[in-house]
């Protein structure tokens, strides 16, 4: 009997440790697989839109951005300035576009606002800065997660160095940042958030140290001219790939159990006789 629970509990151990140690690499490809999705929903709603529709859009969000100017601490006092929700909202999609960094391998969509609901899901655009359209005395800002077991968002983003790019994708537009400075700071710094005249910034930003989440990293970039064509949308589950030490303990666990299957049968007790029943047949 002491045989029997002790290969139970061997079994019930290896599973739960099989599955915590899966989870992060198959939670991050659902959520990579469902932020391609509704990237690719996005360019879908677009494809409905006439070009008259491109231009009020357009000119709404550079009105918005305009506003912003009237304000003297605008990532303060942001809702001095109306209409933010409706700036670059499309009917069919929640999204009002996608930042794409090639370096460290993320397409992720943008949305309104840094509440915990976005920021589980994608990029949050840091309400009282510029919306993402461009243009000069702008500077948009845009967090997102890191360290998250469940998503990448910007869990690598410390790998942006000075002269790398980055896009971000509205409408029909490709706007290319190309870093132009990486820096730490505490969360009530916000100078280098801060419009700059003349200047046509994008910052991410995301906790840092990694795990500890004590300071912010900025990683600025400055606006430069976009030489290659509208990028082709990356669909997760036609390209994923998982660590060799994860595919590992996936491809012996089947095997592992079947061993412990056997141990189970070969030592569980065997069936108590009735009284009265003999060894032998009379």
């Amino acid at each position: 009997m002491r045989a029997h629970k002790t290969v139970i509990f061997l079994t019930l151990g290896f599973l739960i440790g099989i599955s915590v140690l899966l989870y992060p690499a198959f939670s991050n490809y659902w959520n990579s697989k469902t932020q391609s999705r509704v990237i690719v929903d996005y360019e879908s709603v677009l494809e409905y839109l006439e070009p008259e529709d491109y231009s009020a859009i357009f000119q709404a969000a550079y009105d918005y951005n305009e506003a912003l100017h009237e304000v003297e601490f605008p990532l303060r006092d942001y809702e001095e300035v109306p209409g933010y929700y409706d700036a670059l909202k499309i009917e069919g999609t929640s999204i009002i576009g996608y930042v794409k960094i090639d370096k460290i391998g993320v397409e992720l969509p943008i949305y309104h606002g840094t509440s915990d609901e976005v920021l589980n899901r994608g990029v949050g655009h840091l309400e009282g800065s510029s919306l993402p359209v461009g243009g000069e005395s702008s500077h948009s800002v845009m967090s997102a997660h890191r360290g998250l077991p469940s998503a990448k968002l910007f869990t690598d983003l410390d790998r942006l160095e000075m002269g790398d790019t980055f896009q971000i994708i509205v409408l029909d537009q490709v706007l290319t940042y190309q870093v132009d400075q990486v820096k730490v700071i505490t969360p009530r710094e916000i100078d280098d958030l801060q419009i700059v005249e003349g200047k046509d910034y994008c910052t991410l930003f995301t906790c840092t140290p990694y795990g500890i989440n004590t300071h912010r990293l900025l990683v600025r970039g400055i606006r430069i001219e976009t030489i290659t064509e509208k990028p082709v949308i990356y669909v997760a589950n036609e390209a994923f790939r998982i660590e060799p030490l994860l595919v590992t303990p996936a491809v012996a666990a089947p095997m592992v159990l079947v061993f412990l299957i056997h141990l189970m049968v070969k030592y569980r007790e065997p069936p108590k006789k009735k009284e009265g029943e003999s060894d032998h047949a009379t």
